[in-house]
């Protein structure tokens, strides 16, 4: 597949246009180098010779529906650490969950739900899970339960493995490591790790595709992160999730987008209590 191998404009429109409606992300022409990039080895794994054989194959031989689920792993980026961006997990451990909980006084060891809503392999959603881990041994009385969601499979199938490549976890602090995390030895050399079995079945893994008009997950969530993902939607669909989410969330709940999306979060509804933080104020419609 030579270098002056490319997607015909036309192709690479329909794929820009059928990711757009399909999942919200936006793919300008200035992208179409990185798009042809990650579908490099998809074409080869087909035994096509080209781009334009790839594009032969979606629009014109009625491979596309079979197609669309690599397509969408292939262009969604799925950058995600442990502790990334680690002020929003300091502010759930020293404001969100005690106010959360202090809210909720009268009930008996409470269940705080907590959301990565666009959790990539996982690591957002076993960190909130170690945050938790780590209140609950402060005699903080309340049980937790994680959904992690993601609209690419392949990279659910990761999460739900948690087994993470030894550098991935170098955000974890040390203290943290030695209690949920456990390292495989070869020849004397850490090489993957693994998150343990007690963090493992407090986090649950779902496909969920933020276009879809209604979601199937609880109207009571605590805490919902969504970070550097709104980024690459039009303002419109941004609105639209946003709406989406605060109707899960029960009145006093947290939304946690990334640092770059602040002013997506201004919205009726919420008010802004740190950098990409939000709090619920009222009853969604």
């Amino acid at each position: 597949m030579g270098d002056l191998d490319h997607l015909s404009s036309v192709d690479y429109d329909r794929i820009a246009n059928i990711i757009s409606s399909q999942i919200g992300i936006r793919l300008p022409p200035a992208k179409q180098s990185m798009v042809e990039g990650r579908l490099r080895k998809r074409v080869r794994a087909l035994s096509l010779k080209s781009f334009r054989t790839y594009g032969d194959y979606l629009f014109r031989q009625g491979g596309l529906d079979n197609e669309l689920p690599y397509l969408i792993d292939a262009v969604t980026t799925n950058k995600t650490d442990f502790f990334r961006e680690s002020d929003h997990f300091e502010l759930m451990r020293s404001l969100m969950v005690p106010q959360l909980l202090k809210a909720r006084l009268g009930e008996a060891s409470p269940l705080l739900k907590v959301w990565s809503a666009a959790s990539s392999t996982g690591a957002e959603a076993y960190t909130a899970a170690m945050v938790l881990a780590e209140l609950q041994a402060q005699s903080k009385d309340f049980r937790y339960a994680i959904l992690a969601t993601d609209v690419s499979r392949s990279v659910l199938k990761i999460g739900q493995m948690a087994i993470y490549p030894e550098e991935q976890i170098a955000p974890v602090p040390k203290a943290m490591q030695s209690r949920y995390l456990m390292f495989s030895r070869r020849n004397g050399i850490r090489n993957d790790v693994r998150i343990v079995p007690e963090l493992r079945q407090r986090v649950r893994f779902n496909y969920l595709n933020l276009m879809e008009t209604s979601y199937p997950v609880d109207r009571d969530v605590d805490i919902i992160f969504l970070r550097n993902v709104l980024i690459y939607f039009e303002k419109n669909d941004q609105q639209a999730v946003i709406e989406r989410l605060m109707s899960h969330l029960r009145p006093g709940g947290y939304l946690v987008l990334g640092h770059s999306e602040s002013m997506i979060g201004t919205s009726a509804g919420f008010h802004q209590i740190a950098p990409a933080v939000f709090q619920k104020t009222t009853v969604a419609a």
